[in-house]
């Protein structure tokens, strides 16, 4: 069993990264070597290139990424951690896949059509084509299973038809069909002040959002002032129907705690959010503070965390060049 997955570097991880996916790869760090699988994750810098970045910014967040997985429990001595762009059979892969994947394909993807919006004809070549590419980072290892939610369910199933036309059209086993590994532990987590839309630093107020490298005081006085409504907490999940704030702090409450939200919403049923949200900024500054003191050390060392990428490349490396030689062979390209 080999897990791959990928994140895009981008600055400012907040708490809905946090629980929703890096909290879930240490976990299935820890899962699936216990089941003699292996780990693999990559600093997606390739897929940061589809909209234009600034060199340095792009480069800074990738440090700030790498030491952000380390310090959240990523071992790099346990799992493969590294940067794409160490890893040029990514790129090399894609190319060829994209002689595969066909026009039709690309054009039912979805998510093009949200990031491009009304601008599709000015969207880069790159933003369309990132499909193939992620075809390319997950066939390149032979992974059997790649986390996903809902959004990028679409792009594993491209990938796994891209890997059965390959297989079909060069009378080859090359590629095996990876799986969804769906984790229900995943969870939404919303803005604190409009918990109908989704936790983003793209959200202009600051309040919106708990950023990992926010100071304790910052934490505390962020869900101290998180919008809530003034009701009671019920006994049960059914009666939050229509309360999406208090569902909200709730999720959160439960995901730092690793317990299940009705768990929590017995331990405070019938008390108002006066009890309930100091709780909660203390237990997001007990659970946060370790994170962003492990991540602050480590981005004084930049030589540190570059060599943590470039050991995670060259074993990457190791894994990707018999399966990009043997594609190479399969099309004609090496004799």
């Amino acid at each position: 069993m080999r897990v791959v997955s990928g994140i895009k570097p981008t600055g400012n991880l907040h708490l809905g990264n946090y629980l929703g996916a890096v909290k879930q790869w240490v976990a299935m760090q820890d899962q699936i070597q216990a089941q003699g699988g292996e780990t693999m994750y990559f600093i997606a810098d390739l897929h940061g290139l589809t909209e234009f970045i600034a060199p340095a910014e792009l480069t800074a967040n990738t440090i700030e990424m790498t030491a952000t997985l380390v310090a959240a429990g990523i071992d790099p001595e346990r799992s493969i951690l590294f940067n794409q762009a160490r890893v040029p059979a990514h790129s090399e892969l894609a190319w060829l896949l994209n002689n595969v994947a066909r026009v039709g394909w690309l054009n039912r993807m979805t998510q093009f059509k949200d990031k491009a919006g009304k601008n599709r004809e000015g969207a880069s070549v790159g933003l369309y084509d990132y499909p193939v590419l992620m075809a390319a980072d997950v066939l390149l290892y032979n992974a059997t299973h790649v986390p996903v939610g809902e959004d990028q369910k679409q792009h594993l199933e491209l990938a796994r038809d891209i890997a059965t036309k390959f297989n079909a059209d060069y009378d080859s086993d090359l590629f095996s069909l990876p799986e969804p590994l769906i984790s229900a532990a995943a969870p939404r987590i919303m803005s604190l002040r409009d918990a109908t839309a989704k936790m983003s630093k793209s959200n202009p107020s600051e309040q919106s959002l708990v950023k990992l490298i926010d100071s304790d005081e910052v934490i505390a006085d962020k869900f101290r002032k998180a919008k809530t409504d003034p009701d009671l907490l019920p006994a049960t999940m059914e009666e939050l129907d229509g309360r999406p704030e208090a569902r909200n702090l709730l999720t959160i409450f439960a995901a730092l705690a690793d317990r299940s939200p009705q768990d929590v919403l017995s331990e405070f049923a019938g008390k108002g959010f006066g009890a309930f949200k100091p709780a909660l900024a203390d237990l997001a500054v007990a659970k946060l503070a370790p994170i962003r003191d492990e991540m602050v050390r480590l981005l004084d060392d930049r030589a540190a965390i570059d060599s943590i990428l470039e050991r995670g490349a060259e074993k990457a490396r190791a894994l990707a060049t018999p399966t990009l030689k043997a594609a190479q062979r399969a099309m004609g390209l090496l004799a």
